[in-house]
């Protein structure tokens, strides 16, 4: 059997999250016949059981990604230019989607070679569903982080944050606090020897995940934020203040302090 020649651009290639035999016989094929592979840890190869000549390694990190960015593209306008990171698919909150970004510009072709994501796995195991909101890492700023979350909270049904094993704590009890307590997934080790996936409220999580170890993924069942009780006393607030005679933008202003929920959204409270 001929193999398929596959065209010139840029390849964003997914590698293992954990368990290597989740990497694709597809990914292998790209990365064989790749003229240059961008990574940000050339060790990867290694563990993976590729070998890789070192010449067609690119070392690309958040803060070379400008400069390396115009030698990748390079390559992939005339043959084939492979993607990758550490773990998962590469360009989910990661500097990786500023190359990808500038190849649509130029007009280059990008292709995906799908496979592990712990975005996707995390998902798939929490047992959620409707609309879903990717926030990444949060902000480090706690009324940045408070805001985004509440904010998202109105118009997802389930949210998805990265977060480092050392602010696990932090956040749910932030998420806690923040989201009414909601029913909280947190997954770690995803796919490894040690995978744990644990399902409860944000408050129960916080006290009971001291210490893990590994990159954690939080989902979050943000379907009854917020509560219908704050919109409806918002709601009759907004009229007694309409009927009271008082102006709409600091009446809006006031509900939003007293039932914390969004200026706008009290705004839009107003009766026609």
């Amino acid at each position: 059997m001929v193999k398929e020649k596959n065209q010139s651009g840029l390849y964003i290639v997914a590698t293992p999250i954990g368990n290597l035999n989740d990497l694709s016989s597809r990914a292998i094929e790209i990365l064989k016949q790749a003229d240059l592979i961008a990574v940000e840890n050339t060790q990867i190869f290694r563990h993976l059981g590729i070998d890789v000549p070192s010449q067609k390694l690119l070392h690309v990190t958040e803060h070379n990604t400008p400069r390396q960015t115009p030698k990748i593209l390079a390559i992939a306008r005339e043959g084939i230019a492979a993607l990758t990171s550490d773990a998962g698919t590469p360009a989910i909150s990661d500097p990786g989607s500023r190359i990808v970004e500038t190849a649509h510009i130029e007009n280059i072709p990008v292709f995906a070679i799908p496979g592990p994501s712990a975005l996707s796995a995390s998902i798939s195991i929490s047992g959620f569903s409707g609309d879903t909101h990717f926030l990444g890492f949060l902000p480090r700023r706690t009324n940045d982080r408070k805001k985004l979350i509440q904010t998202t909270a109105r118009t997802a049904k389930t949210l998805v944050v990265y977060e480092n094993p050392s602010r696990l704590t932090r956040t749910l009890t932030e998420i806690a606090n923040w989201l009414n307590d909601p029913v909280t997934v947190v997954c770690r080790e995803l796919t490894k020897l040690h995978e744990e996936t644990i399902r409860n409220n944000a408050s129960v999580l916080a006290n009971q995940l001291n210490s893990p170890r590994g990159e954690c993924t939080i989902v979050i069942n943000s379907s009854n934020w917020p509560e219908n009780n704050d919109l409806e006393e918002a709601s009759v607030y907004m009229q007694e203040m309409h009927r009271a005679g008082a102006k709409r933008a600091a009446a809006a202003s006031e509900a939003a302090r007293r039932f914390s929920i969004e200026r706008k959204l009290a705004y839009s409270l107003w009766p026609d």
